[in-house]
């Protein structure tokens, strides 16, 4: 995931990223900061790699945290702050290198966790911190069993739509199924002067995440009980279904070369009549004070129940000789999941919460209500599966070729990547 105010370089997972993912050195975990790497003296510093989702809050943050951090437990905190557009290549050359950090913050974890680099939860969460996250993310964030990924913020997706040109088109309420979507779009269009009706983006900055929306509100999946189900009937028919809204001019121009970031403009501008977005476009909206907006839950396909796509990122913990990092780290984790802590982050940065306290504190937020009451219940993209981060980036780069082309034989295709192992 990404700031709100950095659309520009947006592609998470996010959140959120432009990177294509942690690709597991199988090196092993070095020493890195304090004496981390003295085969069981305890470390007295540890080092965080952090990546950057604002200018003036996440340097901030991290830095206050440290703080507190050393007043509370006598431990040092070595922060580093890097960009989207270089943490993943920066991390991945630390772990090869045999440097890595203690704590990561990246939004992928599981190819590391394969590789047997990082603690699980049972080592360095305590009981109530661990109980206190969304069962949600524990979900995602277990490999084969075992909790690695501890999220740091999230957020999750809804469906935005412009007020105004819904007035003008004579529309009187968001649609709640895929045919009240495709009527609208086409009293949007006929509204004439470059109204789009959908902002369709399957460009590559994160096809993945358009297409989760749609699929999910279509009874598709990922994966489903370990299988790879991405050419599955129900997606087939999900990308026939986008395919169809581009044919008939529904869409902007060349969805397959429009970015989320693109999409966002074209509703921030006005222009577009709805588009899938999540709490931080609402942020820059109300900054910009120009649309008239409303959000509501993503339309199913047969008015079903609305499921959203969530998105986080992992605060992971890397082992070191002798566990001699395990004291400062679970002193870390204690410190961070303080609601004082997390919440005022996650605040902060424009995000969702991770954990059932933070839901309570952000509820008497009624902006974030349509995002929070679906959020226990979200479905991820497979984080948990160390080929996701291939699949992920094939998807991305091949999806929006259906727009003009077979949807059928493009899911078959990525499909077979899949299942190759990326």
């Amino acid at each position: 995931m990404k700031s709100t105010t950095r659309y520009t370089v947006l592609a998470g997972v996010a959140a959120a990223a432009l990177a294509l993912g942690a690709c597991g050195g199988g090196t092993g975990a070095g020493s890195a900061g304090g004496n981390g790497g003295t085969g069981g003296a305890q470390a007295t510093t540890i080092k965080l790699v952090a990546a950057e989702y604002s200018k003036d809050h996440t340097k901030a943050f991290w830095d206050s945290f440290a703080k507190t951090y050393k007043e509370k437990t006598g431990y040092t905190l070595d922060v580093q702050i890097v960009s989207w557009d270089n943490i993943d290549q920066q991390s991945s050359t630390m772990i090869q290198n045999n440097q890595a950090p203690d704590i990561l913050n990246l939004n992928a974890y599981a190819s590391y966790a394969k590789d047997g680099l990082l603690y699980d939860s049972d080592q360095v969460l305590s009981d109530a911190a661990k109980s206190d996250i969304l069962d949600t993310f524990v979900k995602y964030g277990t490999y084969e069993g075992k909790f690695y990924g501890f999220p740091d913020l999230s957020s999750a997706r809804a469906f935005f739509y412009n007020k105004t040109l819904f007035k003008q088109a004579g529309i009187n309420q968001p649609p709640k199924t895929w045919d009240e979507l495709e009527a609208d779009a086409k009293k949007l269009t006929a509204l004439g002067n470059g109204t789009v009706g959908y902002a369709l983006p399957l460009g590559p900055e994160e096809a993945q995440g358009e297409f989760s929306m749609w699929m999910f509100n279509n009874g598709g999946t990922w994966k489903d009980q370990g299988k790879w189900t991405i050419n599955s009937p129900q997606n087939v028919a999900t990308l026939t279904f986008l395919k169809k809204l581009t044919d008939e001019k529904l869409t902007q121009h060349n969805p397959a070369r429009t970015n989320r970031a693109d999409a966002f403009d074209l509703f921030k501008s006005g222009k577009a009549g709805m588009v899938v977005g999540f709490s931080p476009l609402a942020a820059a909206l109300d900054q910009d004070k120009k649309v008239d907006y409303g959000v509501a839950p993503f339309p199913s396909n047969d008015g079903s129940a609305s499921k959203t796509l969530g998105v986080t990122d992992y605060l992971m913990a890397f082992k070191k000789p002798g566990d001699s990092n395990l004291k400062a780290l679970k002193a870390f984790y204690d410190l961070y999941y303080q609601p004082d802590q997390v919440n005022t982050f996650i605040k902060a940065e424009g995000f969702l919460p991770v954990t059932k306290t933070g839901i309570e504190a952000f509820k008497s937020d009624e902006k974030l209500k349509v995002y929070l009451d679906t959020l226990p219940n979200a479905q991820l993209t497979p984080t948990d599966d160390p080929t996701w981060d291939k699949v992920k980036l094939a998807v991305q780069q091949n999806l929006g070729s259906a727009m003009t082309s077979d949807p059928k034989a493009v899911l078959d295709k990525l499909q077979q990547t899949a299942e190759n192992g990326g």
